[in-house]
């Protein structure tokens, strides 16, 4: 095993540990279905779709394990990755929390519904990796990169966050909250941030992306915006 996928083994899993203990924490017990569920399908998801990358383009993984704040170049990246991670965080504690204190009755087939928002979500990145091997985690631009306008990219500029988007309004369900439902604001508005501020970058830095914008009118949801 390469030193990159050990390195994107040990991060999925600090994650999955991190994950794990903020909700078991704010939920205060292990008696709940819900997160265990939630887990596996999550980070179920999140594995087998670094796996692809491990065999089809380790390139790409060995971008895609530079994220955060601190590896940002752009200043203003580094302010709204910061801002992401806390509301992301959010997103995990407020359900747990209302499990804790049984804020939401909810009915299976919400978690159901939720868990499989959770895939859906998920596959879209997966489709975006698969067309687009430059979709690194930090904003920037290859020396050799060009626009990708196929695939999920001709329905959308930005598919992975709309994949993302997908996936967050699924976790508060999956996870047996909809109180947690409104956690997805602050997520949703720090999302739309990064991406406008995105727009700007390659507008700037990438060749074509201006063409581009013109042919494919929305960021990030099909027939809306």
């Amino acid at each position: 095993m390469t030193h990159v996928n050990l390195k994107a083994f040990a991060g999925s899993l600090a994650l999955l540990f991190f994950t794990a203990a903020a909700l078991f924490l704010s939920a205060w017990t292990f008696d709940y279905w819900q997160a265990w569920v939630f887990l596996v399908v999550f980070f179920g998801s999140a594995f087998a779709i670094t796996i692809y990358l491990m065999y089809k383009d380790p390139r790409l993984l060995e971008r895609r394990i530079s994220a955060g704040p601190f590896n940002e170049k752009e200043t203003s990246q580094k302010i709204i990755q910061s801002f992401a991670q806390a509301s992301f965080l959010l997103v995990i504690i407020f359900p747990a929390l209302d499990h804790r204190f049984s804020w939401s009755n909810v009915p299976m087939w919400v978690n159901i519904v939720g868990n499989i928002l959770i895939v859906i979500g998920f596959y879209i990145v997966f489709l975006v990796f698969k067309e687009n091997t430059n979709a690194s985690a930090l904003i920037e631009v290859e020396a050799d990169q060009k626009v990708v306008s196929t695939g999920t990219y001709a329905l959308v500029r930005h598919p992975m966050y709309l994949g993302a988007l997908i996936l967050l309004v699924g976790m508060p369900l999956a996870l047996g909250s909809l109180w947690g439902v409104l956690t997805i604001v602050p997520i949703t508005a720090v999302l739309v941030w990064r991406l406008l501020d995105e727009e700007r970058f390659l507008e700037k830095n990438l060749s074509g992306y201006t063409e581009y914008e013109k042919k494919v009118k929305y960021n990030l949801v099909p027939w809306v915006w």
